[in-house]
């Protein structure tokens, strides 16, 4: 198998040479996105100190800002390039490009990497200390990937892959992988530098002309001390030094935060963490102008020096490839059609009536637009693969299902979401719903403005998914495929007991809180203390107040995303490093969904459902008690039966509304159809509560049902139409595109941008769509 490269695409709006077209790898899926209005140009005007050491909250337990932030503050200081370098990861560097780019300043990445240096002799242990490394060009990216990921090759243990070890790479490896990389000699406190003379002696000769001692001023007691004797190591090894502030927080607000964090990090409180902690709170950003005062003025100086030679773009220079079939007879345009005739001969059968006749009709011309799309956005491989990918899942269910089981009438996943608007998608068997008889759009899934790689979320039950996973993995290789990132943040519970043991506040009175939190929202932790009986007051509450505002939504640790696994031609671990996840023989990026969606990325979801297993049960417990296999498929679907027991929200077990907001709901709601579960399972979702759709909806169904000729009202006379199913109130995600289009002028990819800058949870371009909806609208 072949594949295609992001970099056969061109950029964004232009037209490959071969008729397709997609953006590079790495752009922003929205109109107004890092290139597109509202970004800021790249300063021209070089300050004369760059930041080459900076933290965020990816590396956790450390860092007490997100990406964004530091970059936002880094713009309104005057840098003009900036250096994010985590501990051991990469794993918001993505996000800091984009969002660094989006304001003007030239995102510098790196990291600064754990070392395992062996002690002399049998009798010193081995001691581990740091360096900083910078990527000067795509060849140096690489490396850096490689290099990380053998740092964390061995934190899993084989039989405790729950217990995570600390991450290490050694002198060989950086000796190894040196080429396109700029090495400095690490921080004040656990530099490589400081550390072991002859080891930085021997990273010199490893990166030649590209290796700096590295001198910082954290105000600490022996600092001119070490700076002196790490300047007279420089001088000996003739290599230039530079200066670095080793930031930790993108404000000075943030720096009490900080001390939390490396006091949970411990596993203690701030009086416990004090030789652990860095209390003069010097660890924060500082403009140019700040630093050249502060630090030795030549070495800090020679930061814009180094920073002119990382001219390595993060967002433009990946260079991933996922496959295109072409090492086929067929090209992959011509194999994805003939596997849609086959299966619209078998899904189409021949009718003598005339509706039967219209419906094939409506739907030959439905495949064939699709397929002409397909091959013009290039996107034929991509379904290729996900096609593939469910053979191999058929291969999986045999398996697990065995010979002679009922559950072999049931297909082995179900395709879900946005993807059930294709026709492709259903005669591949990536979805089990006809579009063309259920009237759905295909535009949000995919259509000609689209910048991205469209998503599509297969369920599957759990005994078929585990095996699944690993089939892929077998298929593509392991230097090939991995599962996707997740970042387990803050939330109330979390912040609670950490933030309240770093602060040594009562364990009864935090996990009393804990228990009547509503476990979600951290920020709202100082009104929940604020209803609690008994007296919470004093310096040390205060503090546990303000605290818990600000860790809420950070990054504690990474774990493992249900079920997006990525695929590419390329070693992964040449585009994103790769560790061991906590399940045995499983491994992940170091990049979130978003993060590797704005990669470009190919990302299948291959989500385990445990309602699918409990069907599948069903069915073998009802062939082996009355001897019989039920068709799913002839189910009735407007048993009044049914309904009426939904209608009295006697629904405890039933999928999708068994929860208690569920049958709140449907004891207003009152469901009779199909249409209206719908819209009852979409209505109590984030996005309509928050977009406040619910109490609307209602009240216009009491009178629907009061009046059957009652017209709900709309905001403008344009929505009627894309807001009549729901009641006059936007409830599904399609909706957005219909409102978008019809209020706005949008086309349908600038829409399905819209749609996508709303949904997701880090996103510069929403307040940006303000401003094109007021143009269009002038």
């Amino acid at each position: 198998m072949s594949f295609a490269s992001r970099d056969a695409f061109p950029a964004r709006g232009g037209v490959a040479e071969d008729g397709g077209r997609f953006p590079l790898g790495g752009g922003h899926e929205l109109v107004p996105g890092p290139t597109g209005p509202g970004t800021r140009p790249i300063s021209t005007s070089a300050a004369p100190y760059v930041e080459l050491h900076a933290h965020s909250a990816y590396s956790f337990l450390d860092g007490a800002s997100l990406p964004e932030e530091i970059a936002a503050r880094a713009a309104e200081l005057g840098y003009d390039a900036f250096a994010l370098t985590d501990h051991d990861g990469v794993y918001g560097s993505l996000e800091f490009a984009h969002a660094a780019k989006h304001l003007g300043v030239r995102p510098i990445t790196g990291a600064e990497v754990t070392l395992a240096v062996p002690g002399v002799g049998s009798t010193e242990p081995d001691r581990t200390t740091h360096v900083t490394l910078l990527c000067e060009t795509q060849r140096g990216y690489a490396n850096l990937c490689r290099i990380l990921t053998d740092a964390h090759a061995g934190t899993r243990a084989p039989g405790k892959e729950r217990d995570l070890l600390p991450a290490a790479t050694t002198i060989d490896m950086l000796e190894q992988h040196a080429e396109g990389l700029v090495a400095l000699s690490g921080c004040a406190r656990h530099g490589l530098g400081s550390a072991d003379p002859k080891a930085t002696a021997r990273l010199a000769r490893a990166f030649e002309r590209a290796f700096y001692i590295e001198l910082q001023r954290p105000y600490e007691r022996g600092d001119a001390r070490r700076n002196a004797q790490l300047e007279e190591l420089a001088r000996s090894l003739r290599v230039p030094t530079v200066a670095t502030g080793d930031v930790h927080a993108h404000h000075i607000r943030r720096a009490h935060l900080q001390d939390a964090l490396v006091s949970i990090k411990h596993r203690t409180s701030l009086d416990g963490s004090e030789r652990e902690r860095r209390g003069n709170h010097e660890s924060v950003l500082l403009s140019p102008q700040e630093m050249l005062e502060r630090l030795p003025r030549e070495a800090a100086l020679r930061s814009r020096e180094i920073a002119d030679r990382c001219q390595f773009d993060l967002t433009q220079e990946l260079g991933y490839r996922y496959p295109d079939f072409s090492d086929r007879v067929d090209p992959a345009d011509v194999q994805l059609r003939q596997i849609c005739d086959v299966a619209f001969a078998d899904r189409y059968m021949r009718s003598g009536t005339a509706a039967a006749n219209g419906h094939k009709k409506r739907a030959r011309q439905r495949l064939e637009d699709e397929l002409a799309l397909i091959a013009r956005i290039g996107l034929s491989g991509f379904f290729l693969l996900h096609w593939e990918v469910l053979e191999l899942a058929r291969e999986c269910a045999l398996e697990v299902r065995g010979p002679g089981s009922p559950r072999h009438a049931l297909p082995p996943g179900r395709g879900r979401g946005s993807s059930v608007g294709s026709i492709v998608c259903y005669l591949t068997g990536l979805s089990h719903v006809d579009p063309v008889e259920a009237g759905l759009s295909l535009g949000r899934f995919i259509n000609d403005e689209m910048t991205s790689v469209p998503d599509i979320d297969l369920d599957f039950p759990r005994d078929i998914r585990e095996k699944l996973i690993v089939r892929v993995t077998e298929r593509y290789g392991r230097e090939h495929a991995a599962l996707v990132a997740s970042f387990s943040t803050y939330r109330s519970r979390g912040a609670i007991r950490d933030v309240g043991k770093a602060l040594g506040l009562p364990f009864a009175e935090l996990e009393r809180l804990a228990r009547v939190t509503d476990g979600w929202d951290a920020t709202r932790i100082s009104e929940e203390v604020d209803g609690m009986p008994g007296s919470h007051t004093g310096p040390r509450w205060d503090a546990f107040r303000r605290l818990t505002r600000e860790i809420a939504g950070l990054p504690r640790h990474i774990s493992q995303h249900p079920g997006g696994m990525v695929i590419s031609t390329r070693p992964l671990i040449d585009l994103v490093p790769v560790q061991p996840a906590a399940m045995a023989g499983r491994q992940i990026c170091q990049w979130d969904k978003d993060s590797c969606g704005d990669a470009g990325f190919l990302k299948i979801d291959l989500l385990g459902l445990g309602m699918l297993s409990a069907v599948e049960d069903a069915i073998d417990r009802i062939a082996r008690l009355r001897g019989e296999t039920i068709d799913l498929s002839r189910i009735a679907l407007d048993d009044k039966g049914v309904y009426e027991e939904i209608q009295a929200a006697d629904t405890v077990g039933v999928f999708q509304i068994e929860s208690r907001a569920q049958m709140q709901s449907l004891l207003q709601t009152r469901p009779e159809n199909l249409d209206d579960l719908t819209v009852q399972v979409a209505l109590v979702r984030p996005g309509p509560i928050q977009g406040k759709a619910v109490h609307p909806y209602v009240k216009h169904r009491h009178a629907k049902r009061a009046d059957p000729t009652f017209e709900p009202p709309v905001e403008h006379e344009s929505l009627r139409e894309p807001l009549r199913d729901t009641l006059g109130v936007v409830v599904f995600q399609d909706q957005v595109l219909d409102v978008a289009m019809a209020a706005a002028g949008f086309s349908i990819g600038e829409a399905e941008g819209l749609r996508r800058a709303m949904s997701r949870k880090r996103s510069e371009a929403s307040p940006l769509y303000r401003g094109v909806v007021r143009e269009r609208n002038r």
